[in-house]
């Protein structure tokens, strides 16, 4: 048995966000937010089956494939970084922080395409909307958690913060897996929720100074099974780096 996701009125997320610290919308909603069609989003999931292995799991583990990128998106322009390592404090991240880990790039073809620069637009609006207008400097992350071997963790380091101001979480595929169930606390309180995110493209976003975030292990529900996320992360300031 599994907990529907508390989905928000696509009216009410900048209230959701500033009284929660989150909101979840249902696809549809999503999408008419983002200003894509979902037929659009749909076409950007075939590039989850080419995502290399993530080298960096400490905790000897095989199940977690993706590439990143880094953006820069101002008064709704939105303009690639060059590549770089993607890199968190370890009060943020207790197993791979403190170190420079290297992924694979997004491949042009998708980052330049109209849905994924729509994505980052859209969320800019929203972030902006709460927060105040800014230039943004967005990593993205594609993620796939394969069952293949047993079990799969999508949050290996547990619930966590991830350094930045804010947070947003599609789901792109779930597909023959059990568990991954999301949860979201209260940074500074007992408050939390837990619910399983089923639809393709429902969209989680998350003020990261407000709220800690986790998704538990996933496992096979026959043969091996896939989880793919699309995390894109935005912070006011710049990226950030080793001090």
């Amino acid at each position: 048995m599994t907990l529907a996701p508390p989905f928000t009125d696509p009216a009410h997320v900048l209230t959701a966000l500033r009284e929660r610290g989150y909101a979840v919308l249902a696809p549809e909603a999503a999408a008419t937010r983002l200003g894509v069609p979902l037929r659009e989003l749909d076409a950007l999931a075939p590039s989850w089956d080419d995502l290399p292995a993530d080298a960096h799991l400490l905790d000897g583990g095989r199940y977690r494939f993706r590439r990143h990128a880094s953006f820069r998106v101002d008064e709704g322009r939105v303009a690639r970084a060059p590549h770089r390592a993607h890199w968190q404090p370890l009060d943020y991240n207790a197993l791979h922080g403190g170190i420079e880990r290297w992924f694979e790039p997004i491949e042009p073809r998708v980052a330049a395409s109209r849905a994924f620069e729509r994505i980052l637009a859209g969320l800019a609006v929203i972030f902006s909307s709460s927060a105040g207008e800014r230039t943004w400097f967005v990593e993205a992350h594609q993620f796939r958690i394969d069952t293949a071997g047993g079990i799969g963790r999508p949050t290996p380091e547990g619930a966590h913060r991830d350094g930045v101001d804010f947070v947003a979480l599609f789901l792109v595929q779930r597909r023959d897996v059990k568990g991954g169930e999301t949860r979201v606390f209260e940074a500074r309180g007992p408050a939390g929720i837990r619910f399983t995110i089923e639809e393709p493209w429902t969209l989680l976003v998350l003020d990261d100074a407000r709220v800690i975030h986790e998704t538990t292990p996933i496992q096979p529900s026959r043969g091996g099974g896939v989880r793919d996320t699309l995390v894109v992360t935005f912070r006011a300031g710049g990226f950030q780096d080793r001090a």
